[in-house]
């Protein structure tokens, strides 16, 4: 049954209205969401304000490194310390690793660039820091829905925002409402701060329909996989930020590790895989496994045990990728939008500080009166302030690499080490690119397959025993969140081409090419199985797969990742 049709049927939906609608509830839309309320409570003024999450909780789709400079949470909290923020692990030394397949050479202190050192930060799980963020937004009266998606945007006669409809609850697998449907909600709103993360669903939709990223380079992406473990106490060593380059990426694909140790005998780590990468036989899951093998890594973690595992899809185009972030009705924040430093391979704090500037334009757009307008306030701020000067900084990093990873490594030592110290602020030249990431994937025949060791189930493992310590869970029958443009494409151009890469880039086992009883191939997508990562929706180099939002609550529920 079409979506017009459920309306007709057992519309209308209810509605819900505020001040301001918040889809999203990440860093940057829970600072969005509180800096609202602090703004109301400081003026006298009621704001009203809902954030929409469709995870089960705060946090439970949030996955980051994370090492967190706390510039920006101290400038929406400047007693985070008394409020019992868990920021609780200050980083206490930095390594920067260059790694061959056995050895490995540590750069010297003195030669790292600025953007990888780390005094002042903490290392965190994100989403134990969201969970506090709820807790303080909650505290200050902001509505929180948990479990609840945001699966369409509502526009006015004129082309304008005025919210966002949940999706319906209790369609079958044939589309057709089953005993318990529901239908979705609107939630409308003067103003619709969309913050959603890496490749949002309703984002990606806004930035095509208003051409927000007219005039910016491509956005390029990267799919960082996760894992949690705790390890021996003799083999902790709290506060240690560990970076790697170099093995097991050859010098054409972007790709690097990171190792962080955190309180309790607990170690988070990952590997980080450019999306514009061309052979179409690598898998960033089992380079992340084959990275752990290095004797430089595996001498943190032996003897430990592994507690969790994620992955996410990371928007690292930078500023010459940055979309404009208003459109009539609404702003883009955080990493829906693309803020995050990927030289410094942090966006916590510029996902906060973009939902501050957002706020800030939306109540004093509100108290003007004014209403569905384009907030030009937010990014007139955004130009002055900190956040702008920090990524202009870095708008080269990405673009470097994409000429390799030799060059790549020099003109960040150029840009990040060597220009600061002639008193230059950001590089006095710009690179751009023109090619999307999915555009890059070339054809199986020019490469030969890669063979990755088996997992030992001890330092590395397979996709389905990752997915199961996410904590996965998807309603087995509802329409699958994993669409096809064309449902042929997947075997006659990808599986014929490319030698079906979906069944590799995606860190999950979603997508596995399977034989029919007469011997033809077909797609099957294990759609339960999904994390959420998006790498699908981003990567697949005919652009036919589509990720649209599940039941709310369905995907991982990551603990203290």
């Amino acid at each position: 049954m079409t979506p017009a049709a459920l309306l007709e049927q057992f519309g209308p939906r209810d509605t819900m209205d505020y001040d301001v609608v918040v889809v999203g509830g990440g860093p940057a839309g829970l600072a969005t969401a509180i800096r609202l309320k602090q703004l109301g409570a400081e003026a006298g003024r009621e704001v009203s304000v809902v954030v929409l999450e469709k995870g089960s909780e705060a946090g439970a789709h949030i996955l980051s490194g994370a090492v967190m400079d706390p510039r920006a949470i101290t400038e929406l909290f400047p007693d985070w310390q008394e409020r019992g923020a868990p920021l609780s692990q200050p980083v206490s030394a930095d390594e920067v690793l260059f790694l061959s397949e056995t050895g490995a050479k540590k750069t010297p202190d003195w030669l790292v660039p600025d953007c990888f050192h780390n005094d002042g930060n903490y290392v965190v799980s994100l989403g134990d820091v969201c969970k506090w963020l709820a807790g303080q937004a909650e505290a200050l009266g902001v509505e929180i829905f948990p479990g609840f998606a945001a699966a369409e945007v509502l526009y006015t006669e004129d082309g304008r925002v005025r919210g966002v409809a949940t999706g319906h609850v209790g369609l079958g697998k044939d589309g057709e409402p089953t005993e318990s449907f529901q239908l979705g909600m609107e939630l409308l709103g003067k103003y619709t701060v969309f913050a959603e993360g890496s490749r949002g669903h309703l984002g990606k939709q806004l930035i095509a329909r208003y051409r927000l990223d007219e005039g910016r380079d491509p956005q390029s992406y990267a799919i960082g996989v996760k894992e949690l473990w705790e390890v021996p106490a003799d083999r902790a060593k709290p506060g240690l930020v560990v970076h790697t380059a170099g093995w097991p990426m050859d010098n054409e694909t972007y790709g690097g590790g990171f190792l962080y140790h955190l309180g309790g005998n607990r170690v988070t780590l990952g590997f980080v895989t450019g999306l514009d990468y061309r052979n179409p036989w690598l898998s960033p899951f089992e380079e992340m496994q084959r990275w752990k093998t290095h004797p430089a890594i595996r001498a943190h973690l032996e003897g430990g045990k592994r507690l969790g595992y994620g992955a996410r899809a990371i928007t690292a185009g930078g500023i010459l990728s940055l979309p404009k972030l208003v459109f009539p009705g609404g702003a883009l924040v955080g990493c829906d939008a693309g803020t995050l430093n990927a030289a410094r391979i942090k966006g916590s704090h510029a996902a906060i500080k973009t939902g501050m500037l957002a706020a800030e334009a939306a109540f004093d757009a509100l108290g003007a009166g004014r209403e569905l307008d384009e907030l030009t306030a937010y990014p007139e701020a955004f130009e002055r302030s900190w956040l702008r000067a920090e990524l202009e900084r870095s708008r080269n990093f990405k673009q470097w690499f994409k000429k390799g990873n030799t060059v790549g490594a020099f003109m960040t030592g150029i840009e990040q080490w060597l220009l600061p110290k002639l008193g230059l602020a950001a590089p006095p030249w710009t690179i751009h690119r023109t090619e999307p990431d999915h555009a890059r994937l070339q054809p199986a025949s020019a490469y030969a397959p890669i063979a990755y060791p088996k997992p030992d189930g001890k330092l590395t493992f397979d996709r389905l025993s990752s997915v199961f310590i996410s904590n996965t869970n998807h309603e087995e029958n509802q329409p699958a969140h994993l669409t096809l443009k064309d449902a042929s494409v997947p075997v006659a151009t990808n599986l014929a081409t490319y030698a079906g890469p979906e069944s590799r880039y995606c860190p999950a086992g979603v997508y596995e090419f399977v034989k029919n009883a007469d011997g033809s191939d077909r797609l099957q997508i294990n759609a339960q199985n999904c994390v959420h990562c998006k790498t699908c929706d981003i990567k697949d180099p005919t652009q036919n797969i589509v990720w649209v939002t599940p039941e709310g609550g369905g995907g991982p529920n990551y603990a203290g990742m």
